[in-house]
């Protein structure tokens, strides 16, 4: 479904990026790991088509993302805080992606009628705007948020983070939850090796740019990530 081909940025004199070939199938839950500065963010900037390539392609079912718009309706992503609308209530924002993605108010409501734990009642009816919600409680706005409207790729950046740990759990049951409808692809960036691992059946690790390792999960795989990176620190 992804297919990623001699994908690089550079800015300056500096190459941040680059991938020579990657294929993300569909329906895989793919988990992506690395140290800060390790090309993570700026990956699934040029998967979303909001930096340009210094070189190569990103196709989505086959169309190129910088050259065609039509990928756009199979895909929803929560990278930051940018992609909420602070000034909106929850409601408002969740409403909001509801038409753009086909849903109207009922089918919204309805929807998000199965994150009632998840949200533990802190934010619908909190008569809060987003803005004024805690960094965690944000987060989740901005990953339910991306669930919306039955998209084929769902693309999150540190899911994880600013989340207490029972949320973390939560979380992990509704990715696993999503996961296992079988035609729904998950890109999951995170500096949490366990949780990533947990969620993933596919690992990719990036280092300084470069792809250095893509494992299929297994009992193995949270222990080689550790080995792996406590070297990277040693090198540092």
């Amino acid at each position: 479904m992804i297919h990623i081909n001699n994908l690089s940025k550079i800015y300056g004199d500096r190459k941040v990026l680059h991938i020579e070939s990657l294929i993300i199938p569909k329906g895989e839950s793919f988990g992506l790991v690395g140290n800060n500065g390790a090309g993570k963010t700026t990956l699934f900037s040029l998967l979303l088509d909001l930096i340009e390539p210094s070189s190569g392609y990103v196709e989505i079912a086959g169309d190129k993302v910088n050259e065609k718009e039509t990928w756009k309706n199979r895909v929803s992503a929560f990278i930051d805080e940018t992609f909420l609308i602070g000034y909106l209530t929850p409601e408002e924002y969740f409403y909001f992606l509801g038409e753009l993605r086909g849903q109207n108010r009922a089918a919204v409501n309805e929807f998000l009628t199965q994150f009632e734990d998840f949200f533990n009642g802190e934010i619908l009816d909190a008569k809060k705007y987003v803005r004024d919600l805690s960094k965690g409680n944000q987060k989740k706005v901005g990953i339910v948020g991306a669930l919306i409207g039955s998209p084929e790729i769902i693309i999150l950046d540190e899911p994880f983070a600013n989340l207490d740990p029972s949320t973390q759990i939560k979380l992990k049951r509704l990715i696993k939850m999503w996961s296992q409808k079988g035609d729904v692809t998950f890109l999951i960036s995170s500096h949490d090796l366990a949780h990533t691992t947990e969620v993933s059946n596919r690992i990719v690790v990036l280092n300084r740019g470069e792809l250095i390792k893509d494992i299929q999960t297994s009992p193995e795989t949270l222990r080689e990530l550790e080995a792996f990176f406590e070297a990277t620190a040693s090198d540092i």
